[in-house]
Order: C-alpha cells, then sequence, then structure tokens
C-alpha cells in the first residue's frame, strides 16, 4: 500500500521509520518532510495548510492511507476534508482535536464529567482575568492560551507578580496571537509529570509505553518552555498500577464524555498526567502523539504500527494487542542556539555519520543544501538511544549527541535523571 505522512519534524521521522518497516508498506510519501524523511520517503514540498492540493496529490497518487502528525490540520478539520473525498486518515476530526485546540473545551469536558484536573478559570475578558488572579491565595499558577500555541502557551507562574505579567502578554500583547485571546487560569500542580498515548477508533483502545517529556530550556526545569528537549520511556512514575488507575479515573472517563457528547474520538489521544500525591490528575489532553515522546515510545513499539493506525480508522482495534521491547529508551533534543527565543537557521551540521549504528536520530529541524544538511528550526535533531536499563540508555544518548555539531547547538543534561534516580 502506499502511505503518506504529513508533517515535518521529529515525531513524523519517527512515524516514517516505524511505518516504513511494515511489509503492508511499499511506497512511503511525506509532506513537507524534512533532510532525514528524505533517505525514508519520497518528500513533496506543498503547503501544510493546503487542503485541496494536498488532496490532488492523494488523488494523482494513488495512496491509499495519510498519517496526519501535527496539531494544526487536525484542529483546521483535514480529516474531514480527505474523508468526504473518499480517502481514508488517521486523525481525529475537527470536533474531537478540540480536545487540544480549546483547553478551554477540555477543561470543561473534564469539570463536567469529574475528570480529574487542575481547579482553574477561563476567561475572554482581560479586566475579569485579572481580577480573578487577584483573588488566588497562592500566586503559584499556570496560564494557558486557549489555542495552539506551538506547544508554548502553558506557563508556569512562581508568584502574583509573574502571574500579572504572562497574563498581559497574552491577552494584550498577544505573544501568542489570537491563540490567547482566551486564557484558562488554573492551580499549580506538585507531583511528576508522564505521558501517556492512548490509541482509539472511538470504542476500543489501547496505550502505548508510558513517556516522560522534559519541557524547559535548561537543565534543573529552568528557563522558558519549548516544545521538548528530550524524553524517555517508560517512565517509573507510571508503574503499573498507576497506568491502571489512570485508565480508570481518566481514559474510559474521557472516552465515554466525548461519546456521550456525539462525538466518536478516532486517532490518538494523548494524557499529558500530573501524578499527585491525591493520584493521577491531567495536565493537557494533544489530539497527536506527542513530540519528543513520540521518538522513544515507537522504538519500544514491537507490533505493525500501521496495522494499528488502520484498525483505529476502519474501527477494528479491538482485535489487536500490543508487544514491546525490552529495555529503556531515551531521547535529547539539540537545540538551535538561542531557542525558543530567536534563533539563526542555515547551519551546518557535522558528526551525523559517527553516531552509533544503533542509536537514532530523529530530524526535527533540518534541510538538505546540496551534499550538507543545514538547521531550518528550533529544534534540530533528536538523538535516541535504546538500551537494557534506563542508566545505559541515557549514557548511549549522550555519548553520541557529543559527536553532533552545529554553531550554536545546545541541549540539557539531565533528560531522564528523575527516571533513573526513582529506579536506584
Amino acid at each position: 500500500m502506499k502511505v503518506l505522512i504529513l508533517g515535518g519534524g521529529g515525531r513524523e521521522h519517527a512515524l516514517a521509520w516505524k511505518i516504513k518497516q511494515s511489509p503492508l508498506v511499499e511506497q512511503l510519501y511525506c509532506i513537507p518532510g524534512n533532510a532525514g524523511i528524505e533517505q525514508l520517503a519520497e518528500c513533496v514540498s506543498l503547503p501544510p495548510g493546503n487542503f485541496n492540493a494536498i488532496e490532488l496529490f492523494i488523488r494523482e497518487k494513488k495512496v491509499d492511507f495519510t498519517v496526519v502528525g501535527p496539531e494544526q490540520p487536525l484542529v483546521e478539520g483535514i480529516v474531514d476534508f480527505l474523508e468526504s473525498k473518499g480517502h481514508p486518515v488517521f486523525g481525529p476530526s475537527r470536533e474531537a482535536a478540540q480536545m487540544e485546540g480549546s483547553k478551554i473545551f477540555a477543561k470543561n469536558l473534564m469539570q463536567e464529567y469529574e475528570i480529574p484536573t487542575a481547579h482553574f478559570g477561563a476567561f475572554s475578558d482581560y479586566r475579569q482575568a485579572k481580577e480573578y488572579l487577584e483573588q488566588l491565595e497562592d500566586g503559584a499558577v499556570v496560564l494557558k492560551a486557549d489555542g495552539l500555541a506551538a506547544g508554548k502557551g502553558s506557563v508556569i507562574c512562581t508568584d502574583l507578580e509573574d502571574a500579572r505579567r504572562v497574563l498581559k502578554e497574552m491577552m494584550v500583547d498577544k505573544v501568542f496571537g489570537e491563540a490567547g485571546s482566551q486564557v484558562v487560569i488554573e492551580e499549580f500542580m506538585r507531583g511528576q509529570e508522564a505521558s501517556l498515548f492512548v490509541l482509539t477508533d472511538g470504542k476500543d483502545y489501547l496505550t502505548l509505553s508510558p513517556a516522560q517529556d522534559y519541557k524547559r530550556a535548561l537543565d534543573g526545569d529552568r528557563g522558558k518552555n519549548t516544545g521538548g528537549m528530550g524524553s524517555y520511556a517508560p517512565t517509573p512514575v507510571l508503574t503499573r498500577t498507576m497506568e491502571q488507575r489512570v485508565i480508570r479515573e481518566i481514559v474510559e472517563p474521557t472516552l465515554n464524555a466525548l461519546q456521550s457528547r456525539g462525538i466518536t474520538y478516532k486517532g490518538v489521544l494523548y494524557c499529558g498526567l500530573m501524578v499527585t500525591n491525591k493520584g493521577p490528575r491531567v495536565v493537557e489532553f494533544n489530539c497527536r502523539f506527542g513530540d519528543p515522546e513520540t521518538q522513544v515510545v515507537l522504538p519500544l513499539l514491537e507490533s505493525d504500527l500501521i496495522e494499528l493506525l488502520l484498525a483505529v480508522q476502519q474501527g477494528e482495534l479491538g482485535r489487536y494487542r500490543t508487544s514491546f521491547r525490552d529495555g529503556s529508551a531515551v531521547c535529547v533534543i539539540a537545540a538551535s542556539g538561542g531557542y525558543p527565543d530567536a534563533y539563526r537557521k542555515g547551519e551546518v551540521i557535522s558528526g551525523l555519520e559517527d553516531v552509533d549504528e544503533d542509536v537514532l536520530v530523529f530530524h526535527a529541524g533540518t534541510r538538505r543544501e546540496g551534499d550538507r544538511i543545514v538547521t531550518s528550526g528550533g529544534r534540530v535533531l533528536g538523538v535516541t538511544a535504546i538500551d537494557k536499563n534506563l542508566k545505559s540508555a541515557v549514557d548511549r544518548a549522550y555519548r553520541n549527541i557529543r559527536k553532533i555539531h552545529f554553531e550554536g547547538m545546545h541541549y540539557r543534561n539531565d533528560i531522564a535523571e528523575r527516571g533513573w534516580k526513582l529506579i536506584s
């Protein structure tokens, strides 16, 4: 079969790497792809927001199945559009994608169906939001832009002065554009974060290896929020007992809540969790595979991914089970200097050929210029190592990322440190 992947980041490179392994796949395309994906698929430079051009490409190439990577086209309704033209596609509908497209929609759903999450207030008026802030006893809050903000629209504020500043930036200065026209102000939850991917066809579901993501730019969880500076899986934060509790208290009630509203969720539901001393609570839901968690979760999956994605689209997931390889996977992100603020592009990347053969390098922000590969984004590469235990996987990931260089390159030095401290 012919498969098309939409997107051009590290998540899509990981999807391409895994999908390419399936004996069902004879031809793989990617729109727009990157310098790493082009080694696995035929990459086509089309605007990701031009649904008509994408649909025409699917018809001309006789693509059998499309997998949507990023959240933006999902929220904008690409699944509904392609399905209306008769094309099978993996991903939730526009209505279902509101779980990520609108923080207020997701928070209201959780509140109505008593799904555990942080206490919150939702506002479209700046003055009302500011008054709400002033009344809170604890200045430690999380401010979230309601709409999509490339994974950076959630800001932890340590005190009231910090919260006032961030609220003004979101609602008045429009640092996130229209995504910040409405905001959620929620209590700061204390605990350990974890991510759980749930594949669902609307009635049945399967979970993948639980992971932990590192959002802050600098070691020790300092610096600004990013799209993710690294991850590892599986995480000891979600023990088997705790994962069952998450399924019982969060996953199943959420899928039931969507069904009760007449929404059939078909795709992957990303559950961003905080494991507190009172149990698991939802930090956020996403409507797609997380990045960089996908870069550690998929290398641990032994099952044929394309079979699972097809089963989701066809409503036959109940016939399948998942199997996973032993060991741990660790991904460290190499980012451009200055990221997540302004950064330069076009820096030449060297050392890729020196990386160990069994260590994966997923490209995120790269492009090819002649015989050179150069940077083209804030997060440039994800170096993923797999080994028999977490500590040895950490060591291999860092040993190999040190072989790669580009001007301004930086990375965190403490990815997975929380995990192996919990184990040791």
